[in-house]
């Protein structure tokens, strides 16, 4: 009997929850409690745990973890990974979103309830080096659970597709977090073909979580990789014939974007975008702004605009967002595919695609 049988079979009969060790989890100990044990401390006990699963029911995302014997509980650490596991997983799964709409990623901090969660899941997609929070929260409890994107494919040196000239000293300090990282960009997500990738090897990882469904997430990640073809087309297309083809942009996370569709970023800073470029990095950038006549400055919905406002009034030019799709708003709307084809458009505009 596979882990998902077993516990579809024992759903009704009020075992404790899955650990590690075998022991009675924290979050369903108070339903054990409940069946087995009169006295009026234990009780009382009971009563408390159930307080603190109704605690992590409420800080969920998405919904909490460990309720729904006929889904796969997955937690995704932030919104790319959402969309991908709920698109393979359909119906089967249950995914919450460690990271709120409208929140930076990068520097998630996670609340015990959050941690309760990455302990509860059957399969935890994250990754390795993108939110520190999460990397530690996973070492501690993550096991054979944890699906590592980075994994997958080779990731892209920090640097790559990036603009830079030769002798220029700036942007060391905006760059120092690239040690954290291993020098390696995390952004994978904003090429479409990767992402496919990383969408057929979940598949595999939830038919392994859940034999019987196998053939269903296949088949969904299929479906998938079609879509994300079609828009990686678009984009071929829709770039490919531009009177520029750099990119002012106000943190390099889009050297995924650029390295598939042959541009190039001109960053204001490095790939955290809480950096604040030194002014010497700041003059370089307005020189090749003017140099390659941009005519407009990106900056993102997760962070202030005012660097690259700067930027622009310097240089006549204007700004626009081009979102590295890192989450999404607090005020939602659209999804992976609908941002990605909204910068599409915005990069056409600004590059002067025909």
């Amino acid at each position: 009997m596979n882990l998902r049988s077993a516990r579809r079979t024992s759903a009704g009969a009020g075992t404790a929850g899955r650990t590690t060790d075998g022991t009675a989890d924290r979050t369903t100990v108070g339903r054990t409690r409940r069946a087995t044990v009169g006295t009026a401390g234990r009780t009382f006990a009971a009563a408390a745990a159930l307080l603190a699963m109704t605690a992590v029911s409420a800080c969920s995302t998405d919904g909490a973890t460990g309720d729904d014997p006929a889904r796969v509980d997955v937690v995704a650490a932030f919104y790319p990974l959402q969309f991908v596991a709920e698109r393979v997983g359909g119906d089967a799964v249950r995914v919450t979103n460690l990271a709120k709409p409208g929140a930076e990623p990068h520097d998630l901090e996670l609340n015990p309830a959050q941690v309760g969660q990455v302990s509860e899941a059957e399969l935890i997609v994250y990754l390795a080096g993108f939110q520190p929070a999460v990397d530690e929260a996973v070492k501690q409890n993550g096991g054979d659970r944890a699906f590592d994107v980075a994994t997958v494919q080779p990731l892209l040196d920090a640097a790559a597709g990036g603009h830079d000239h030769e002798g220029e000293a700036a942007g060391a300090a905006e760059h120092a977090e690239e040690d954290e990282h291993g020098g390696k960009d995390p952004h994978v997500w904003l090429d479409p073909t990767r992402l496919a990738t990383i969408g057929d090897r979940l598949a595999e990882r939830l038919g392994r979580a859940d034999p019987d469904r196998a053939a269903e997430y296949t088949a969904r990640a299929r479906t998938l990789r079609t879509e994300l073809e079609k828009l990686d087309a678009e984009y071929t297309a829709g770039l490919k014939t531009c009177q520029r083809r750099e990119i002012v942009v106000s943190h390099t996370a889009f050297g995924y974007l650029t390295e598939r569709y042959r541009l190039e970023q001109i960053g204001l800073s490095g790939l955290t975008p809480e950096d604040e470029p030194a002014p010497q990095r700041l003059a370089e950038v307005a020189e090749e702004a003017r140099e390659h006549q941009a005519t407009t400055i990106f900056f993102e919905t997760l962070v202030s605009p005012k660097v690259a406002e700067t930027i622009a009034r310097e240089v006549g030019a204007k700004t626009a967002v081009l979102d590295p799709i890192e989450g999404l708003p607090a005020d939602g709307g659209g999804d992976y595919l609908s941002v990605m084809r909204d910068n599409l458009t915005i990069l056409r505009t600004a590059l002067s695609c025909s």
